[in-house]
This record gives C-alpha cells, sequence and structure tokens, in this order.
C-alpha cells in the first residue's frame, strides 16, 4: 500500500481522535516505527493490521471508519489541495460524478506510483447513479467504503442531496448506488478556479 494512502489515515486519527489514540493503535503492533513514510510503500498487511487495530480502539467497525477517512480527505482544511483537484471535476455534482472514471489518471499524474482502484460511473436515469469500484487482484477490498464518504462531503461541497448505498460486492468489485434528490439543496461550499478565490 503507498505511504500516502497509510499517512491518510495515520493523519485521520491524530486530527480526529488525538495523537494518544494513534500512540494506541500503532505502538502494540510493533511495526518498528510510529509514523508511515508518505513516499515509501508498505506491505499491504500493515495497513489491515493498523486499520484492525484501530477497530477495535474505536469499537467501530472497519467500513464505518473508512467511509469516515473519505468524508475526513475532503472536508479536513489541511487537506484543501485535495478538496480542489476534486472540485476540477466539474461545476455541478453531476458532473463531478461523470469526472470519477478519470480520478485514477489524475492521481497518477500528481504521484506516479499511486494506483487507486478504477472508477465507472453508470447513468441509469437523469437522478441516479452507480458507481462500480475495480481494484486490482493484489488489491485489498475496501476502497467503495472511503468513496461513499467522499462522495457525502462531496455532495454537501456542491450543495446537492444525495442517498448513497454500499450494495455490496459482485466478484470483488464494491458496488455504490447513487440518488441524486436534489442538485441544488444548499448553497454549498464556495470554489473559484484561482487559488485566491472564495473557499
Amino acid at each position: 500500500m503507498h505511504g500516502l494512502i497509510n499517512r491518510a489515515l495515520e493523519r485521520f486519527v491524530r486530527d480526529t481522535y488525538g495523537r494518544a489514540r494513534w500512540a494506541e493503535v500503532i505502538d502494540p503492533l510493533d511495526l518498528g516505527f510510529a509514523e508511515f513514510e508518505a513516499m515509501l510503500v508498505y506491505d499491504d498487511e500493515v495497513t489491515l493490521l493498523v486499520l484492525d487495530r484501530l477497530s477495535a480502539v474505536l469499537e467501530r467497525p472497519v467500513p464505518e471508519i473508512l467511509e469516515d477517512i473519505g468524508t475526513y480527505l475532503v472536508s479536513h482544511p489541511d487537506l484543501e489541495p485535495l478538496r480542489r483537484l476534486l472540485r476540477f471535476g466539474g461545476i455541478t455534482f453531476e458532473a463531478f460524478l461523470h469526472s470519477l472514471d478519470d480520478l485514477p489518471k489524475r492521481a497518477r499524474l500528481a504521484v506516479s506510483d499511486l494506483h487507486l482502484p478504477a472508477l465507472g460511473l453508470r447513468e441509469h436515469t437523469a437522478t441516479t447513479f452507480s458507481l462500480t469500484v475495480r481494484p486490482r487482484p493484489q488489491d485489498p477490498v475496501g476502497f467503495g467504503y472511503v468513496m461513499m464518504g467522499l462522495l457525502r462531503a462531496m455532495a454537501d461541497d456542491y450543495g446537492a442531496l444525495v442517498y448513497l448505498e454500499h450494495k455490496g460486492q459482485r466478484a470483488r468489485n464494491e458496488i455504490i448506488s447513487v440518488a441524486l434528490l436534489e442538485s441544488a439543496f444548499t448553497s454549498g461550499r464556495g470554489f473559484s478556479l484561482g487559488a485566491g478565490g472564495p473557499r
């Protein structure tokens, strides 16, 4: 697993629950380090161990934690560059949804060895969609829950009212149902193409 992903997990815990809680998670695992390096690559088992330990410490299931991480990636002030990258997908939430197919490629433009699962959007009606998350054979399943949190936060960012449901797995692919109930439910967060514009 790329260090950026592990680092995001670490920062989520530290920013949300504090450094002491992160130490409670990482120290008993005896990994030989207490912090992840963003540009290293770690064995997937390390990430899974950390997630399992975090689940035990927080007494919450892993899917819920992964969804919270997805929300954190968009909503935390320190991660504004990621939010801006995602907002470049379109001026409406619908346009953003249609840009998701290209998200893994855009991520590799920024970090060449960062491989996200492939994403495929299918439009069923003007307001109902399904997003398929397709991990590579060597990747663990679960990124769909991160996408659930990310989609929920991005809908809020655009001011859209959506209903999301994780429909489970089909041959390791995760399916997310997206129902767009109202595209302009609130004004959303400000955004402009210029870095100095409203946010």
